[in-house]
């Protein structure tokens, strides 16, 4: 796989580098250990901190700023960033108030985050984030894995944070978004670390249906279908978790893996929002595009979110990010 690349083993610092610089209004870089914050900190109340292995920007780099993340650790291609760096970033931007810890639910993530808890002198909680309705069974021992929900919870948690809600709280809501949210995705394609093959291989007129953000195989391989019918399948995997009620309203979030097209997207979302209205739901809120990728991989995920009042005055709140910003 052809890939813009000096040495493997520097990827990962030199592209936050050039993502740093490129954001120097938005965010400032801590190169050893590795993290991002915010230009512009908060004077006072809870910090929130995410982060996980690189490969999925504009996750969680991205949403650094106001309105959403206070720092991010991106740790190696597709690896769980250290607790030192965890650590380190939380003491940068932390207050009296406390922090939050946004940890997606992979082995990996849970222990380096486990740790920086333990080794950090101030309150602490953590919103776990498992949205993905395929991530079950003896392939993940975590259980369900945290995807591309990871976003919204970000976003809802970031928000209550930014308007000043306590450390309880901030934890209440996130895990109320997290329980909220269900994600099913489908690849085209697999994606290649930099330095590695491929991360599966795949025919022509083959597709992957549940696959992670890592590059992992998905549940079941099934032939190449349409867009309505990939929308279909995908919907009713996510209306399965969430039982979703005649009414209600929802966010409905189609994200690509990378190396999907736009106007794809927006198609597979089309036929995504006319299957939810189908079903006598409300699509009230819609985000499309490229928010938590898998490197290179050509496919996409729908994530839907019931909202009630609350959660949906919070994804409205004010957001400013490198990749997110109303």
């Amino acid at each position: 796989m052809k890939k813009f690349l000096n040495r493997p083993e520097n990827f990962v610092l030199e592209s936050v580098s050039g993502f740093a610089e490129s954001h120097a209004d938005f965010v400032a870089m801590n190169p050893a250990p590795l993290y991002l914050r915010r230009r512009s900190p908060k004077r006072k109340g809870v910090a929130v901190i995410s982060g996980g292995g690189s490969g999925h920007e504009p996750l969680d780099i991205g949403y650094v700023g106001t309105g959403m993340l206070d720092a991010a650790c991106p740790g190696a291609v597709f690896t769980a960033p250290t607790p030192g760096q965890v650590v380190a970033a939380a003491e940068s931007v932390a207050r009296a108030d406390g922090v939050v810890l946004i940890v997606k639910n992979y082995v990996g993530d849970l222990k380096s985050f486990e740790l920086a808890r333990d080794m950090l002198d101030l309150p602490v909680s953590w919103v776990l984030v498992n949205d993905d309705v395929a991530g079950v069974g003896p392939d993940h021992p975590a259980g369900r894995r945290g995807i591309a929900g990871t976003v919204i919870v970000e976003k809802i948690v970031g928000a209550a944070a930014e308007r000043g809600m306590s450390l309880t709280d901030c934890k209440r809501v996130g895990d109320k978004a997290n329980q909220a949210t269900a994600t099913m995705s489908v690849a085209l394609t697999s994606c290649s670390v930099p330095g590695a093959a491929a991360t599966f291989e795949i025919g022509a007129h083959e597709m992957e249906m549940g696959v992670g953000l890592h590059g992992e195989p998905g549940r079941t391989r099934i032939p190449t279908m349409s867009a309505n019918e990939i929308a279909s399948a995908l919907v009713e995997q996510i209306s399965e978790d969430l039982q979703f009620r005649q009414g209600g309203a929802v966010l409905l979030f189609t994200n690509g893996l990378g190396g999907t097209p736009l106007g794809e997207l927006y198609l597979l979302h089309a036929a995504a929002r006319a299957e939810l209205m189908r079903r006598g739901v409300e699509v009230k809120r819609s985000l499309v595009g490229n928010y938590a990728t898998s490197l290179e991989s050509a496919g996409a995920s729908l994530s839907v979110c019931t909202l009630d009042d609350e959660l949906l005055g919070l994804w409205d709140a004010p957001v400013r990010t490198v990749a997110l910003r109303w």
